[in-house]
């Protein structure tokens, strides 16, 4: 059992950056690879990023290429969310997720946090 807790999320101007944490227990974290999920009003959700368990291996979505970077420190039970050069279509909640390896189903999530963006 894993359970996530997200953090970091608030209002930013566009332009601007903001780091998401996401908080894992269980002594299995390292075990998972891990992704970030968002959903804005009306939209599905869609996958932004994804990260290995050693953190060898990462995927981004193309709206987020070069702007975005994920990162793990599995020492600290945590992963990472690097966003910069925010647009307002970025606005969404952001969700973390674990899944067993990159590209399986995600078994495990957060309760999400809200990223709003302004113009």
């Amino acid at each position: 059992q894993v359970q996530l807790v997200e953090s970091g999320g608030g209002l930013v101007q566009a332009g601007g950056s903001l780091r998401l944490s996401c908080a894992a227990s269980g002594r299995t974290f390292s075990s998972y690879a891990m992704g970030w999920f968002r959903q804005a009003p009306g939209k599905e959700r869609e996958l932004v990023a994804a990260i290995s368990w050693s953190g060898g291996t990462t995927y981004y979505a193309d709206s987020v290429k070069g702007r975005f970077t994920i990162s793990r420190d599995n020492a600290k039970n945590t992963v990472y969310l690097q966003m910069n050069s925010l647009k307002p279509e970025d606005t969404a909640v952001y969700y973390c997720a674990a899944a067993r390896r990159l590209g399986r189903e995600y078994e495990y999530w957060g309760q999400g946090t809200q990223v709003t963006v302004s113009s």
